[in-house]
């Protein structure tokens, strides 16, 4: 959750730059479009989509959780001053809204969550409550099974909403920079298909699979990826929880899932401690293994030149390999 003193802070910091005329030296090519995404599957697309042709900035730093991201007045500015700014919309990123309401956007902005059908995110059977969850919806207590409590925002990992994202990321660019329209479609629709592609192979994988189900000692910010793939999961925590630490109860039930179910592999996300997948594994016999979300990267892995495809593709592999 954001720290409203420090964004305030931030906020009255860029004022005073502002007003006194000390901004950033710019150093920008001011014959490209600059774009500005807050995580890095906006980064990439962005990237994918602009080519030569555009300058783009991932704002959420590498290995940085964004539920608890606190922006800088350089980021602030950045966000003003550019072309594009790409934000995901949802509530894990509220503190967009409090900078967009602050400050007069020389360009234009694009929310991810607008690009694509949106799923409600849900509790599932042996999921820790959202009592204490950092979403907008705090309030709801005592929650059943299934409960709705909002929509689930990571739209993007679902491969055909991270192509139609693509596609959409494009026109836009294309919109800022007509004459350069044709280089932005063509860029757009060459990642797309590179995506779907990769959609394929995930496709054609599943197929040969019988029991689809997948257990994460861990968050679940897939909703998106399971419903294209029909997969059942568990999970400790919904998707976009700030809790670390499932009940005893929450991981006895994850722990006889596994039995039961002879489950071969307990799961968990990046920048996780994976204790919890760890300690479930151990319990069962079972090994643990990575599925990497792609809602951000490690520094060494935005320097090795990662991206969705990727990273997507180090996925497929390690289903294949532990599934």
């Amino acid at each position: 959750m954001k720290n409203v003193s420090l964004l305030c802070a931030a906020m009255a910091m860029l004022l005073a730059l502002s007003a006194c005329g000390q901004r950033p030296a710019e150093d920008r090519d001011p014959d490209k479009l600059t774009v500005v995404a807050t995580v890095f599957p906006a980064y990439d697309f962005a990237r994918a989509a602009g080519g030569d042709l555009a300058e783009v900035q991932l704002l959420l730093p590498p290995g940085t959780e964004s539920h608890s991201y606190e922006p800088t007045p350089a980021d602030i500015l950045a966000v003003q001053d550019c072309d594009l700014f790409l934000y995901l919309g949802g509530e894990s990123d509220t503190w967009v809204e409090t900078i967009l309401e602050s400050v007069d956007l020389r360009g234009e902005s694009l929310r991810m969550v607008d690009c694509v059908p949106l799923l409600e995110e849900e509790t599932v059977e042996g999921m820790e409550s959202h009592e204490d969850h950092d979403h907008a919806h705090e309030e709801a207590e005592d929650l059943g099974l299934g409960e709705v409590v909002g929509y689930d925002e990571h739209v993007w990992t679902s491969p055909q909403n991270a192509a139609a994202i693509t596609r959409a990321v494009g026109d836009r660019l294309a919109e800022l920079d007509p004459e350069n329209g044709e280089a932005y479609a063509a860029n757009a629709a060459d990642y797309a298909a590179q995506i779907e592609a990769l959609d394929r192979e995930f496709a054609d994988f599943f197929d040969g699979v019988e029991d689809r189900t997948m257990v994460f000692g861990d968050r679940f910010p897939l909703r998106y990826f399971a419903e294209e793939f029909d997969i059942d999961y568990y999970a400790a925590f919904p998707g976009c929880s700030t809790q670390t630490e499932p009940s005893a109860a929450t991981i006895a039930f994850l722990t006889d899932k596994v039995r039961q179910e002879q489950i071969p592999t307990v799961w968990y996300i990046e920048f996780s401690s994976h204790l919890v997948a760890d300690s479930i594994a151990e319990a069962t016999g079972t090994q643990t293994a990575l599925f990497h979300t792609c809602h951000n990267v490690s520094a060494e892995d935005l320097a090795a030149g990662a991206t969705y495809v990727s990273l997507m593709e180090r996925n497929l592999e390690t289903l294949r390999e532990k599934f």
